[in-house]
């Protein structure tokens, strides 16, 4: 890879992996962790991640047990996941907090398809806004000799390659999570 384009495969990179990133905190019907990523915690007066408080380990296809290792923020867990927009309602037995995860409806899956659908439009918008910077610089390094206009052109055909490959890497990622979330 030219290293002009370097800089931009890592940009784009990126964008994937924060899209992948959201995608896991998706919940679709199944226990995942990855769900509780984003819920902090009010610890002495620090927001903490749940995942820096306690063991969190699925025990069954649709729970989660969340075992804190400090057995006083129980009920701060517990409080920080109702407040959270999960929608979904701790159970504390005073030494452990189940999650039960019920089943979609069939009108949630729906919703949550054209969420993931629109996630994945947001980061194809953020790889062509990167390809566009790149195409800039590239026109400011012509406008300054710096490179011939072959090289523009090939550089121009470049980043468009790499710009279409990640459109068509976060395609695959957006079906590959409509497909998990429509699974019953």
């Amino acid at each position: 890879m030219k290293p002009e384009l370097k800089a931009y495969d890592e940009k784009m990179g990126k964008t994937l992996s924060v899209l992948k990133g959201d995608f896991a905190a998706i919940r679709a019907g199944r226990a995942n962790a990855a769900v509780l990523d984003k819920i902090m915690v009010d610890y002495y007066g620090v927001p903490t991640a749940i995942q820096q408080m306690a063991a969190i380990s699925v025990s069954e296809a649709r729970t989660l047990v969340i075992q804190p290792w400090d057995k006083s923020t129980l009920k701060a867990i517990e409080k920080a996941i109702l407040t959270s927009d999960l929608g979904i309602n701790p159970n504390n037995d005073g030494s452990v907090i189940r999650i039960a995860f019920p089943p979609l409806t069939e009108e949630r899956r729906k919703e949550l398809c054209k969420q993931v659908s629109k996630m994945g439009e947001e980061s194809k918008v953020a790889i062509r806004s990167i390809r566009r910077d790149a195409v800039d610089k590239f026109k400011a390094m012509k406008k300054s000799s710096d490179i011939t206009e072959d090289d523009l052109k090939l550089l121009e055909e470049d980043i468009q390659k790499l710009t279409d490959k990640y459109c068509k890497d976060i395609d695959a990622a957006v079906k590959a999570k409509e497909k998990e979330i429509l699974e019953i």
